[in-house]
């Protein structure tokens, strides 16, 4: 669980708990609303989209954050199972943290659990997509272990904020580490505009 201090209004400060648990279909229309603050209506998943992807459970698992009953938070991967004498892969959909959320680490956390399930998996490689000029999230994902491998232009085709996409690939264990200098954990990437 990520804690996160807040001042009430007497000045006290007060924790915030938020917790991560397996995404249900009553946490889609808050990620769909979620999703739309975060990555402009042009770009953002549906609802229907959320309800495509969790009926799809034997290749999709999508993680939720909750302080209290708020979803502040949820991240989504795809497994490619293996063919014959091959390991599997798996593709990180989306990363989204809400900004009253972010600085606590929750980016950090929600990709964690992506990255134990790819393992559990059985994944070799994990991949994922991230906008050129998200730097939190390239700054996140590259502690992770994550390295570039291509770039895809023009990928995110948005009309105020156009932008490329980095490609990203990860191999190994699943266990992101904590940088040495502050970040934030505002991440988006890849999936329909989870960017």
């Amino acid at each position: 669980m990520t804690r996160q201090a807040s001042a009430d209004l007497t000045g006290r400060v007060t924790a915030d708990v938020v917790r991560l648990e397996a995404m249900r279909w009553w946490h889609v229309e808050d990620a769909a609303r979620l999703e739309g603050e975060l990555f402009g209506v042009a770009a953002a998943w549906s609802a229907e989209t959320f309800w495509s992807e969790l009926a799809r459970p034997e290749t999709r698992w999508y993680v939720a954050a909750l302080r209290g009953e708020d979803l502040v938070g949820y991240a989504g991967l795809m497994t490619v199972p293996a063919p014959s004498g091959r390991t599997a892969e798996a593709d990180v959909q989306t990363v989204a943290v809400a900004p009253s959320a972010r600085g606590a680490g929750l980016g950090r956390q929600l990709l964690g659990a992506l990255l134990t399930r790819a393992e559990s998996c059985g994944a070799a490689t994990v991949t994922l997509e991230v906008r050129s000029d998200n730097e939190a999230a390239l700054a996140l994902y590259r502690s992770a272990g994550f390295t570039s491998i291509a770039v895809r232009r023009g990928y995110y085709a948005d009309p105020v904020a156009p932008a490329d996409a980095v490609v990203m690939q990860r191999r190994g264990p699943a266990t992101p580490t904590t940088p040495t200098t502050g970040t934030t954990e505002t991440t988006g990437t890849t999936g329909g505009g989870a960017s």
